[in-house]
C-alpha cells in the first residue's frame, strides 16, 4: 500500500539545519528543566515510600484530607485525584530507612477511618524501601546503557560503525527529549516510564534501520549522483512505510492514552512523545549525521590528495 506517490521528492536533507536548530532547542529545554528541578521527578519506585489509593462514596475532600494527614507528622506526602473525583492517590515519601512503610499506611488509614468511617475503600497499597528504590534506579540506568551498547554493536556488525554511532546519537536524542517532556510537565518517572523508553528505543531503531538500509543500497546503485540527492531519494522511498507504521502505532497509543485509565497514562504518554520524536529523528537526526560523516571524509581525502601533488 502506497500513500505517497513514487515521484515524491521532498527535500528533507535541505532542511537538516532547521531540524538541527529544533533539536538543539528541545535538548536545551530538556536539560534546563532537569537542572531546575534537580533531576527527574522520581516516583515511589525510585525514591522509596508508599502509595495508597482510596475510593470514596462521594467527591473526595482533598483539602480536608491534606489537613488531616498533615497532623500525623509522617513527612512529605502528596494527594491527587486519580481518574475520577471520587478516587485519590496518597503518596508518602519515606525519608527514614528504619521505619516500616506499614506504619505510615496504617496510621493514615486508621485516622481516615475515624473521620470518614466506611465511606471509602482502600483500592491499592504499594510500598518500596529507600534501598530498593536506589537499586531500581541504578538498574534502570544500566538497562538503558546496555540497550544502547547492544544496539551500537549490532548496527556496527550489520552495517558500519558510522551507522551505529548515528543511530546511538539519534536514540539518545529521543530518550533525552522524552525525559525532558516529563520533567517540564513535572510528571513522575517510574518503572513503567523506563519500560516505555526502552520500547521507544526499539521502535525508533527499527525505523532508523529501514532508512539506513535504503541509503546503503542507493549509495551503491546510484554512484555518480550527488550524495545529498541519494539521501533524499532514500528517505522519500521509505516515507510511505514510515507514515503507515507511525500512523497506525499512534492510533493505538492515542486510544491507550485517552481510554486506558490513569494507571498506564504516563506509560502511554511516554510512548506518544517517543514515537513522534523517534520518527522525526530517523529522518532529520540520524540521516544527516551519516551525511556529515561522509562529507567530512570526502573533504579529508580531497585535502590529502591535493597535498601529495608536486
Amino acid at each position: 500500500m502506497r500513500i505517497v506517490k513514487p515521484e515524491t521528492n521532498i527535500d528533507f536533507i535541505g532542511k537538516r539545519y532547521y531540524a538541527a536548530g529544533l533539536s538543539i532547542v528541545m535538548i536545551f529545554a530538556a536539560l534546563g528543566s532537569l537542572i531546575i528541578h534537580g533531576g527527574p521527578n522520581y516516583g515511589i519506585d525510585f525514591k522509596g515510600g508508599s502509595i495508597i489509593q482510596l475510593k470514596f462514596d462521594h467527591v473526595a475532600p482533598i483539602p480536608e484530607l491534606r489537613k488531616i494527614i498533615n497532623t500525623l507528622n509522617i513527612g512529605n506526602f502528596s494527594i491527587q485525584e486519580f481518574g475520577t473525583p471520587e478516587e485519590i492517590l496518597i503518596r508518602i515519601q519515606r525519608a527514614e530507612e528504619n521505619i516500616d512503610g506499614d506504619t505510615y499506611t496504617q496510621q493514615v488509614e486508621s485516622r481516615l477511618r475515624e473521620q470518614y468511617g466506611k465511606s471509602f475503600s482502600v483500592e491499592r497499597v504499594e510500598m518500596v524501601g529507600p534501598k530498593v528504590g536506589r537499586d531500581l534506579r541504578e538498574k534502570a540506568v544500566l538497562a538503558m546503557v546496555y540497550a544502547l551498547l547492544g544496539i551500537l554493536a549490532y548496527i556496527t556488525i550489520r552495517f558500519e560503525f558510522r551507522f551505529g554511532l548515528a543511530a546511538i546519537i539519534s536514540l539518545a536524542h529521543d530518550t533525552l527529549v522524552t525525559v525532558g517532556f516529563f520533567s517540564i510537565l513535572d510528571k513522575e518517572f517510574t518503572l513503567t516510564v523506563i519500560a516505555a523508553l526502552l520500547t521507544v528505543i526499539g521502535y525508533s531503531l527499527n525505523d532508523t534501520i529501514v532508512v539506513f538500509d535504503r541509503i546503503r543500497e542507493n549509495t551503491r546503485l546510484k554512484r555518480g549522483i550527488d550524495i545529498e540527492k541519494v539521501f533524499n531519494i532514500s528517505i522519500n522511498q521509505t516515507l510511505s512505510r514510515t507514515i503507515l507504521t507511525s500512523g497506525t502505532t499512534l492510533v493505538v497509543i492515542l486510544c491507550i492514552f485517552f481510554f486506558g485509565g490513569e494507571v498506564i497514562h504516563d506509560f502511554s504518554f511516554a510512548l506518544l512523545i517517543g514515537v513522534l520524536v523517534g520518527t522525526y529523528s530517523s529522518i532529520f537526526v540520524a540521516s544527516p549525521i551519516i551525511l556529515s560523516w561522509d562529507s567530512t571524509l570526502r573533504k579529508a581525502r580531497s585535502k590529502k590528495i591535493l597535498t601529495k601533488k608536486p
